[in-house]
This record gives C-alpha cells, structure tokens and sequence, in this order.
C-alpha cells in the first residue's frame, strides 16, 4: 500500500466540506448564508495590507529566517509583555505559516508514535487529527454542557495513564465559544503540572472576548509551568488575517529550537511578505481590536436570544471567539418530505438544501448533539439566517 497508515486514520474536515458545498451552490445562483466559516468578516486593517503592498515594492520577496524575522519576533515578545506581563526571549518565539501549523510542529517535536496527547471535547476538528498523524493516540475527555463544555480537574485526571504526554487546551473554544475562568484554568492545570504534561494551550481567539469575562494565559494563570508549556497565537482571527497565514508560539527554548528543526525542513520559512503585515498588525495602535469584539458582542447577544426560541434548539452563551453551538438533540429523529434527520449532519443538510443555510454539524467536533453556527456575519445575514431556520425546522415533523 502507498498511503501511509496514518494518513487512512484521517478524517476529512466537515467544516472544509459544507464551506465547498455552499461556495458551489452560490455558483449555481442560489441565494446561500454561509454560518459555517471560522473566519471574521472584517477586512484586513488598511495599515496591515499597506505594510504588505510596501514590502512587495520593496522586493522584501525572499527567504526569511526560518523561525520569523527578527523584528516581527520582538514585536510579538512586546505584544506579550504589553497585553499580559509575560517575558519571552527571541529564542523562546518561533513565527510559523498559521497557528495551525504551529500546533502541529509543537506535537510533531514532542510526541512519539503511541503516546497519548489528552483533547477536551468538543475540540476543534484537526487536534486529534494531527496527533493521529504523528503517531500519536488522542485521548478524549468528555466535557458537560451543563459546565459550559469546560474540562474540570477530574475529567482530566480520569484520563491520565502512563503513556499520557501532553494535553491541548483551546481558550477561547472553537467549536463552543467556551472560556475557562482563571480559577478553572488554574485547576486543571494543577493536574497536568502534577502529572508533568505537557501543555499545548490554543489561545488564538484570544483578543475575540466578551464583556463578562477576563482572558488569561496559562502562564500568566500558572507562572510554573512555564517550562513545559507552549502558548499558540497569531494574526488570523483578531485582525482579519486569516489569508496570510501568520502564527506564533511562546515557550520554553528547547520546545521552540526543536520546532524550528523541523521548520527548517517543512516550510523553510513564514512568507515573507506575510510576516511584515503581521509586524504592523502586533506594533500598531490596537484600539480597532475593541471595536470590533463589541461588534461581535452585538451579535453573539442577538444570536443567543434568537436561537433559543427557536424550539427544539438550546444554546449556551459564549465567552469568546464568534460561535455558537446550540444543542439540537430534539430535532434528531423528525421527519421531512425528503427523509428523516437521524444526525446533526442530516440536520445541517436539510437546512443547506431546504432553507440555504450553512451550518457545521458537530460529528467533525465529537460532539453529534450539537451544531456550530459562526456569527462572523453581518447582523443582517444572521437575522435572515435565523429567520430561514426557524422556518425551516417548522416544518419539520
């Protein structure tokens, strides 16, 4: 057989799948509100993408240093300083092409074939994905609805043995919108520093939060476990950069040397005219990312009312990031003209086809009773959405 047997342990990406689905039906004509993208909808700040066009004339189009360019590295350690009172050196940053892949380079330099990586669940669709292609064995702990889908100190316990490595937090959640408070995070990870974990902490939604809460990064929550813990970031959501591909990790310089060993053979480098709209991104005024959250806060608080009287759907009130994931587990087993919603999957199908609205279903996040809507809309498509929604499942018998 060709094909490796880690890569026939993959699962293809729903969220990528019903995107596709949407863009070829907005090709045919047809009228789609796309729920479904993890990405804002705000431009990319005018500044940033001058800062790129200013680079391209200046033939700032070669190989960079393999772990970012200096000055973008010094702005990301100012950027950290600044916002959260952490110290990091130059060597304790590496700059790489999205926080995606700096999550895979992060598992790829610490984890051997066998040992076990801990995802909370719902997790976002490439954790488990990404251990599985290193050879690695997901372990997943089941959080509560109830408890807003944060993973208590227990629930991690429960799940350590001897072949647990490491454990990924995302705070804020992609698919949930959950956060953890800083008393959580502190006791959870007072079980992964006890167990010697290591700590893959996903803090990319980290400037998309809400009135009602207060960020903090496990280092800051947790100074101690500064030596075996990573804090992964970048441009993509908070400035609208997603298209760039810029990310960050902040941790202890033996994880990021070898990090960079296997950038050095992957990527060679972060794109180098990427690298320099990132650089005015972190250095520049930041007063434009508050705006912007309120904007999102807008509508998080518009969905939550809406999508809650809509019946047989239940939502939770998000923290941070921009999604919603209502629980739909009493619309499984109602019948339509065309067939039955055995699934969240079905569920998302019907409304695409019947009401032409995107959703992702929560199978690609471990979590069947529910689906993810992304409020990275304007308020106009989310209240039409909604509307086509609540239609759509009227019908439903």
């Amino acid at each position: 057989m060709i094909l490796s047997e880690f890569v026939n342990q993959l699962e293809p990406s729903l969220t990528l799948k019903i995107s596709a689905k949407a863009k070829d039906m907005k090709r045919q004509g047809i009228s789609v509100i796309d729920f479904s993208v993890g990405e804002p909808d705000f431009l990319t700040p005018d500044n940033v993408k001058s800062a790129g066009i200013e680079a391209i004339k200046q033939n700032y189009t070669k190989y960079t240093q393999s772990d970012g360019i200096p000055e973008l590295k010094q702005a990301i350690i100012a950027r950290l300083k600044e916002d959260d009172n952490l110290v990091y050196e130059p060597k304790e940053i590496i700059v790489s092409t999205g926080a995606k892949t700096s999550i895979y380079l992060a598992l790829a330099a610490t984890i051997n074939p066998g040992e076990g990586v801990i995802v909370p669940k719902p997790y976002w669709v490439s954790y488990p994905e990404q251990v599985k292609l290193l050879g690695g064995h997901p372990v997943t702990v089941d959080t509560k609805e109830s408890n807003n889908f944060v993973m208590t100190p227990d629930e991690l316990a429960q799940k350590i043995d001897d072949r647990t490595k490491a454990v990924i937090l995302n705070n804020p959640s992609n698919p949930t919108g959950s956060a953890y408070t800083p008393e959580q995070l502190y006791a959870v990870l007072q079980i992964a520093h006890k167990h010697k974990l290591f700590i893959i902490s996903d803090e990319i939604y980290s400037k998309i939060t809400y009135q009602d809460y207060v960020f903090k990064r496990v280092v800051s929550v947790m100074p101690e476990i500064k030596s075996h813990a990573v804090i992964i970031d970048g441009a993509s959501k908070a400035y609208s950069m997603t298209g760039w591909r810029i990310g960050y990790t902040a941790g202890p310089e033996n994880i990021i040397q070898a990090m960079k060993k296997i950038q050095d053979h992957v990527t060679s480098n972060p794109v180098s005219i990427s690298q320099k709209a990132a650089l005015e991104a972190f250095s520049c005024d930041q007063s434009f990312l508050n705006e912007r959250t309120m904007e999102f806060q807008k509508r998080r608080d518009y969905l939550v009312q809406a999508i809650n009287k809509i019946p047989g759907m239940k939502a939770n009130t998000p923290q941070g990031a921009f999604y919603l994931f209502p629980n739909v587990k009493s619309l499984i087993n109602r019948k339509h003209p065309n067939g039955t919603i055995r699934s969240s999957l079905d569920l998302c199908d019907y409304l695409l086809e019947k009401a032409h609205v995107a959703l992702v279903p929560g199978e690609g996040f471990g979590a069947s009773d529910n689906i993810r809507i992304s409020f990275a809309t304007s308020m106009d498509n989310l209240q039409e959405g909604v509307r086509r929604i609540a239609s759509a499942i009227e019908q439903l018998q």
